[in-house]
């Protein structure tokens, strides 16, 4: 992992800020590693949370406070869910590496809008804020759904037992 390899941390705030998201990016697109299609669409709670839609649902968090805070583009124009709650939704045809290649593409392109701007920078394409308002909204809605997927991980890799 990125800044914690080597147990070094930075004392740049970008750097590790960019360290951070990047960690938890990187365990939830892992959280569908050696699982089989069925266990990762599995339904282990009662709202529409399966951990396959857990990381569909980055995908669009991903394309909400990245892309479109920071470009202004419709949630349309970039083939996202009109709703949070739409984006949990599987169709038939998602599939454990075609929600890994789509999360790891929006993940590029965050990263790739991002570094072209200071944290004190404002953007504006979903209200006037900060880009290192955006970095920390992003750090907890990831925290957050990093905890949810280790413990739907955890029941589906028990219940092989």
């Amino acid at each position: 992992m990125p800044g914690m390899a080597s147990g070094v941390w930075t004392d740049d705030l970008r750097q590790r800020l960019d360290e951070l998201l990047d960690e938890h990016r990187a365990m939830l697109h892992r959280s569908l590693d050696g699982l089989t299609e069925e266990e990762a669409r599995r339904s282990l709670v009662p709202s529409r949370t399966t951990l396959l839609g857990l990381v569909k649902h980055v995908t669009y968090v991903e394309h909400v406070w990245f892309n479109q805070a920071l470009t202004g583009r419709s949630l349309k124009e970039l083939g996202a869910p009109s709703t949070p709650d739409r984006s949990f939704m599987l169709r038939t045809s998602d599939t454990i590496e075609s929600i890994q290649a789509g999360y790891a593409a929006a993940c590029a392109t965050s990263r790739q809008l991002a570094a072209e701007l200071a944290l004190e920078d404002e953007v504006s394409g979903r209200g006037p804020r900060a880009l290192w308002a955006i970095y920390t909204h992003m750090l907890r809605e990831l925290a957050q759904h990093c905890g949810h997927a280790d413990i739907l991980r955890e029941q589906i890799l028990a219940a092989r037992e």
